[in-house]
């Protein structure tokens, strides 16, 4: 049987994605090992719009959702595995050839868990939330290198962007205190690169507010209280389809917002929330539900009884974990069936 009768009986094929160099491991429909090959990226595309329509199986990682695309457009269905589901998989020891088998194996698997593919849109959101973080840890070091510069002239401010930009003037401007005319230059451009920070981080924030307005998905996601622009927008680029998830409780589990579990015996032992998924989003939901938590109790709806009630008993960060878990599966809902956070209350 020469090369191009085998590639026509490839019903599996998994590729070990890298930068330059792609190695693809196929089977057959009884199992049996077609294909086994090495492709530079020119090559990859061409090759797999040869193949007949199969199986294709891609480890969620770093140009995954690109690719994804590229060959569900060419016919073929796609899987993106989460890299620590294929690990157990490897035989032996580790090499390309070996990872391409193991994904393989585990993209055949009919309780795999993957990755849904992204949109392009979903990308360029994501994108501009990373820009967004990169700039806001950016002006974190930079205040605190200025802080820091300040307290060695025995000039000390407290913590807080806001009180330093509001003292940074009457700093510089002061001529009693013990700066030289060199560390007044140096700081005055510190303070500079602080403002067009400042700057940056506000564009990224009208952008993100004007793809929130602009989505009726992101829209409902903003009726619940500790949900606003940012996590909505990030919520909406995670999840390509809410419906991939079989409950409420299996997103916030994608999350990381459930308790990690160790049972054996038949003895249940419950931990802290297990921090898997994406932690961006995590954050955002849990900083939104201490928001939400500040002005709970002047609320008499059941939900702010509910979570000011567990504050008491467990204190405010569990009670915050607690909603921001809450807030996950009702953001489920709303996403998987397309209705308004009033309704699902009333409900």
């Amino acid at each position: 049987m020469d090369k191009h009768s085998k590639a026509g009986n490839v019903t599996v094929v998994g590729i070990d994605l890298a930068k330059n160099t792609f190695h693809l491991h196929g089977v057959d429909a009884h199992g049996n090992v077609v294909i086994r090959k090495k492709l530079s990226r020119t090559k990859l595309v061409a090759f797999m719009a040869n193949l007949r329509s199969c199986l294709v199986g891609m480890e969620a990682c770093g140009g995954s959702h690109c690719w994804a695309r590229k060959f569900t457009a060419l016919g073929h269905d796609v899987r993106l595995i989460s890299p620590q589901f294929v690990k157990p998989y490897v035989k032996s020891n580790k090499n390309d050839l070996v990872d391409a088998e193991a994904i393989c194996e585990a993209v055949q698997r009919p309780t795999m868990r993957f990755v849904p593919a992204k949109s392009v849109e979903q990308q360029d959101i994501q994108s501009l939330h990373r820009a967004r973080s990169m700039a806001v840890s950016h002006r974190t070091a930079q205040v605190n290198q200025l802080r820091g510069l300040l307290m060695e002239y025995g000039i000390v401010r407290p913590q807080g962007i806001a009180n330093l930009r509001k003292a940074l003037p009457e700093i510089l401007e002061d001529a009693e205190n013990e700066l030289s005319p060199m560390s007044r230059e140096l700081l005055a451009g510190l303070r500079d690169e602080l403002v067009r920070l400042d700057e940056r981080v506000a564009v990224y924030d009208a952008r993100i507010k004007g793809l929130s307005d602009q989505s009726e998905a992101c829209k409902r996601l903003m009726e619940i209280p500790g949900v606003g622009p940012m996590t909505a927008t990030a919520l909406v680029a995670a999840v390509a389809d809410a419906n991939v998830f079989k409950s409420g409780r299996e997103m916030a589990a994608w999350l990381g917002l459930v308790p990690r579990q160790i049972s054996t015996g038949g003895k249940p032992k419950l931990l802290g929330i297990s921090k898997r998924g994406d932690a961006y989003v995590r954050k955002l939901l849990i900083h939104g539900a201490r928001a939400a938590l500040r002005v709970a109790e002047r609320k008499p709806d059941r939900r702010s009884r509910w979570v000011v009630e567990v504050a008491g008993r467990r204190g405010g960060n569990i009670a915050a974990v607690a909603l921001a878990n809450k807030n996950a599966r009702t953001a489920w809902v709303l996403l998987s069936k397309g209705e308004h956070y009033n309704t699902v209350a009333a409900a």
